[in-house]
């Protein structure tokens, strides 16, 4: 589909500059030297992938074991695109490209894949520039984009000389990030310079972020943080199984983050959001009923639901916060207690930005129709995954998707 090597039009191969030091601009700068470009990737950070080591924090989840077609599903309207990009560069191809550097990694038991646990997320970082500094990429820190410089020039500040100066690359690949965790870099600012040039951009949103509740000050107090294991959460006719923590704001973990698109939805038409939790999604609704039949006059509610269901405190506590003292459909709050959200969390502690630049503003390749040579990859884009290995393989296959697109195109420049 795309050609592996890179045209030669003299002794000095074409220029590609890569601006944002995440893991959409890295691999398309890695793509690129090895197809035999030069490669110059600008960061406005003191070092790249910043983002990508928050992101290994809470357990490196690299991507995911599914096949290209069940994991493109995770990406929403953008599922149809997102099975090309997954298949040009799909969960296997990251896993090995990983090996290459000298990071093996497995599917763990839930289908995420992570390295195995004597690597680090540093340790894959420093192997990856590693390999970057052997195929001659240069890697510019504390380098700030300023924005365009007539057809295909960029202009840009050295923070630590002051000096500003205007490049002009054969290609660029914008890989900026986008609107969440801004301590990172990814601060979404440069959508400004999009704009200029006439490309609209979506506004930032929080994506894979917890969930506001307005617990009671009783909630509050004798609960604090507590989680819920082995539930099922539904919004919108979409269901997610996984682990849930109260906190004293509302709802965090996995399948909150993955309902944040509906819940989102939801929110947007002006009214709070409902979720439905169910505490026990393995247990078929003739057996609740067959267990609920069995309660005996005078026991309590909480010594009942430990015996019968296995459901412990916090559970008791929360049935009472939200269906009463007495619940009057038992079988409905085990099964799909009901749960209003009234707001999300802010964008700067989400873990991921929806808004950015539109599909439609680019074309199969990823590159502006409004600005010839130029590609956009990673979150910029307005696309959105769950947490689980979808959203750095999004990145990744981004990356080598503009990287395959630039060769293309300088070839049919």
């Amino acid at each position: 589909m795309f050609p592996t090597a890179a045209p030669t039009t003299g002794p000095t191969p074409p220029l590609v500059a890569v601006v944002g030091g995440g893991p959409a601009g890295l691999l398309a700068a890695q793509r690129l030297a090895e197809a035999g470009f030069r490669v110059r990737v600008f960061e406005q950070k003191a070092t790249v992938g910043r983002k990508f080591l928050v992101a290994g924090h809470g357990g490196f989840n690299l991507t995911n074991g599914e096949g290209v077609g069940p994991m493109a599903a995770h990406y929403g309207a953008q599922a149809a695109f997102f099975g090309k990009l997954l298949a040009h560069f799909s969960p296997t191809d990251l896993r090995s490209w990983a090996a290459d550097l000298g990071i093996a990694t497995f599917v763990g038991s839930s289908g995420r894949v992570f390295p195995e646990s004597q690597h680090k997320p540093a340790d894959l970082l420093r192997a990856w520039l590693r390999r970057l500094r052997e195929l001659g990429v240069e890697v510019h820190t504390r380098h700030r984009w300023l924005g365009f410089a007539g057809a295909s020039g960029l202009r840009f500040l050295a923070e630590t000389t002051g000096e500003n100066f205007t490049l002009t690359p054969a290609a660029t690949v914008l890989a900026l990030g986008g609107a969440s965790w801004p301590q990172t870099g990814s601060d979404g600012h440069w959508t400004q310079f999009l704009q200029e040039i006439g490309v609209p951009c979506q506004p930032w949103q929080p994506a894979n972020c917890g969930a506001e509740v307005a617990w009671s000050a009783f909630f509050k107090e004798k609960v604090g943080r507590a989680p819920l294991k082995n539930i099922a959460l539904s919004c919108g006719g979409h269901t997610v199984r996984g682990e849930i923590l109260l906190t004293d704001y509302g709802l965090e973990g996995t399948p909150v983050y993955a309902l944040t698109p509906q819940v989102r939805a939801a929110l947007a038409a002006g009214s709070p959001a409902q979720l439905h939790l169910n505490l026990k999604p393995d247990l078929p609704p003739a057996e609740v009923a067959r267990r609920l039949a069995q309660r005996r006059a005078g026991t309590s509610l909480p010594a009942f639901l430990g015996s019968m269901f296995s459901l412990r405190p916090p559970v008791p506590t929360l049935l009472r916060e939200l269906a009463g003292p007495t619940p009057s459909d038992l079988a409905e709050a085990i099964t799909a207690l009901p749960i209003t959200v009234v707001g999300l969390r802010p964008l700067a502690e989400a873990i991921s930005s929806a808004g950015g630049v539109p599909f439609a503003e680019v074309d199969e390749y990823l590159m502006l129709h409004r600005r010839p040579g130029t590609f956009v990859a990673g979150e910029m884009l307005d696309w959105e995954a769950p947490t689980g290995g979808y959203l750095l393989q999004g990145c990744f296959s981004t990356g080598a998707w503009v990287a395959a697109g630039v060769a293309r195109w300088q070839q049919g420049a």
